[in-house]
C-alpha cells in the first residue's frame, strides 16, 4: 500500500463528503476507494470513518489522523515544489479565478500582460459569479469582491467598487425616474439573484437598512443578463459599478439614486497563507496588484454624473 496515495485518498472522501463523490473527483472506481480506506484502518489498526448509507462521520482518532494526514500532504507538496524548481524561478502552473466581468474586464488584461512577461508560467482561469472554496477547489489565487472572513487567508486590497442602480433613457423617458427608494416599488425592475432576497432590495437607512419590496418583470441568473435586459429598457436593475462603466460613458444606461448607495465594497486578491510562497504567485502577485489598483481607481472616478 503507498501510505501517501492513501491519505490522499482519505483526505478527498473527507473533501468531498462521500467515497463516491470522492471517487469520481480523483477518477477512481469506488470499489478501489473503498479497499484503500480499508487497507489504511488495516495498517494502522484503528477506524477511522464510520459509514453508513446516509451519511458519513469520522471518529475521534479520524480527525486527529487526517489533520497529520494534511499537513503531511502539503509538506511533500512543498518539499516537490521546491526540488521542481518552483522557488528558484516562476514557473508552473497557477489556477486563478475571478467574477465574470470583473476578470474579462480588468483581470485578463493584466493577466496577457504577465504571460509575456513570463514564458514558464501558465495560468487556468476560471471565471464565475459564485465563490469558490480556494482550499478545496486547490486554487492559487482569487480575486473577489465584498466582505470576506478570514478562513486562514491572506488578504491584499485593491480597491473598492460601487453596488449601483441603474436602467436605459428608453425606460426612464417612458416611466420617469425615481427620487426616493420608496419608489422603487412602482417600476419594473430587472432582479439579479445574487443581489435580490425574496423580491427585495436593500439601502442604507439611518439605524437600521430601507427595505425596498420591487416587481420584478425579469429575474436574471447573472449580472451580464440582467445589464442586457436594462439595456433593453425592461427596467432598472442593480449591479456592480464595473460592469456597466463603458454602457453609461455610451449612454446606454443611467445611474440613479446615488445618495442612497450603500457603502462601497471592497476587492481584495485572496490566497492561502502557506509560509513562503511558490514564485509563480509571488511574481504574480508583484505584477498585478499594481495595475489592478490603477484599474480599479480609475474606473471609480470615470462613471459619470447621475440621475
Amino acid at each position: 500500500m503507498n501510505r501517501l496515495e492513501s491519505m490522499g485518498v482519505l483526505l478527498a472522501v473527507v473533501e468531498a463528503g462521500s467515497l463516491s463523490a470522492a471517487g469520481r473527483k480523483l477518477g477512481m472506481p469506488l470499489a478501489t476507494v473503498s479497499r484503500r480506506l480499508s487497507e489504511l484502518e488495516a495498517a494502522l489498526k484503528s477506524r477511522l470513518l464510520i459509514r453508513s448509507t446516509r451519511q458519513m462521520t469520522l471518529t475521534e482518532a479520524g480527525r486527529g489522523y487526517v489533520e497529520a494526514c494534511r499537513r503531511i500532504l502539503e509538506d511533500v507538496s512543498e518539499a516537490e515544489r521546491a526540488a521542481a524548481g518552483e522557488y528558484a524561478a516562476p514557473r508552473g502552473e497557477l489556477i486563478v479565478t475571478a467574477p465574470v466581468v470583473l476578470g474579462r474586464l480588468h483581470l485578463l488584461p493584466v493577466l496577457g500582460e504577465f504571460l509575456q512577461a513570463y514564458p514558464e508560467v501558465k495560468v487556468r482561469l476560471l471565471l464565475g459569479d459564485r465563490n469558490i472554496n480556494l482550499l478545496e477547489g486547490h486554487l492559487d489565487l482569487a480575486l473577489r469582491v465584498g466582505t470576506i472572513s478570514s478562513g486562514g487567508l491572506v488578504a491584499t486590497p485593491l480597491g473598492s467598487v460601487r453596488k449601483v442602480l441603474c436602467a436605459s433613457p428608453s425606460y426612464l423617458a417612458r416611466k420617469g425616474a425615481p427620487q426616493r427608494v420608496q419608489e422603487l416599488t412602482a417600476h419594473d425592475c430587472v432582479s439579479f439573484d445574487l443581489f435580490a432576497v425574496g423580491d427585495a432590495w436593500h439601502f442604507p437607512g439611518v439605524g437600521a437598512d430601507v427595505v425596498v419590496p420591487i416587481q420584478p418583470r425579469l429575474t436574471a441568473s447573472n449580472a451580464e443578463t440582467a445589464i442586457d435586459a436594462a439595456v433593453a429598457g425592461l427596467g432598472i436593475t442593480c449591479v456592480l459599478s464595473y460592469q456597466i462603466e463603458g454602457l453609461v460613458r455610451a449612454g446606454k444606461l443611467v445611474v440613479l439614486l446615488k445618495s442612497f448607495e450603500p457603502a462601497p465594497l471592497p476587492v481584495n486578491f485572496l490566497y492561502a497563507s502557506q509560509g513562503r510562497l511558490p514564485l509563480k504567485l509571488r511574481a504574480l502577485l508583484d505584477f498585478a496588484i499594481p495595475p489592478l489598483r490603477a484599474r480599479l481607481r480609475d474606473a471609480a472616478t470615470a462613471l459619470p454624473p447621475t440621475v
